[in-house]
């Protein structure tokens, strides 16, 4: 029996499931969806989520331990920096798991979770405004609005160097 097994292991031994979740971590890190069985949604819910939270506070110490469970340093990298921007204000449910029927060749419950902040259908309509990258070192970009060439006088007589070149014959 399973009393108070809060667990599921999803019929793995254990570093078969740690691995699967870290992968799926960051494949949800990276892509920001992912469809899956609802087992596994479930599972990965619990597993990423403390590791979102950790993610909020950018310091060495929390990153060497998202490290130790994510194990793929673009995906820590991507969390830090972009999830992190976007859940800093969410006290919590960072996930949203959505079923989406049975699979075809087993009839599996399957499920998309995908990370709340960054689907734009569910956000109430507001979009996020892109902010410009500053740039490092270099010149300034020059300004779009240039000047127009300079337009010659209306009173000079206007001779292209055909008529020059007669005229000097």
């Amino acid at each position: 029996m399973r009393h108070g097994k809060k667990v599921n292991h999803l019929s793995r031994q254990t570093g078969h499931r740690k691995s699967m979740l870290a992968n799926m971590a960051c494949s949800l890190i990276e892509h920001k969806r992912i469809n899956t069985t609802v087992a596994k949604a479930k599972a990965l819910k619990q597993f990423v989520e403390p590791l979102i939270t950790k993610s909020k506070d950018d310091t060495t110490h929390n990153r060497r331990i998202v490290f130790a469970y994510l194990r793929n340093k673009y995906g820590v990298t991507e969390l830090f920096r972009e999830v992190a921007a976007k859940v800093g204000d969410r006290p919590g449910g960072y996930t949203r798991i959505i079923k989406v029927g049975n699979r075809l060749g087993d009839n599996a419950d399957m499920a998309m979770i995908e990370l709340v902040d960054f689907n734009e259908l569910y956000n109430g309509g507001k979009k996020e405004e892109k902010k410009a990258k500053s740039r490092r070192g270099g010149k300034a970009k020059k300004s779009e609005a240039a000047p127009a060439p300079e337009a010659k006088a209306p009173d000079a007589p206007e001779t292209s160097s055909e008529e020059s070149t007669d005229s000097a014959e």
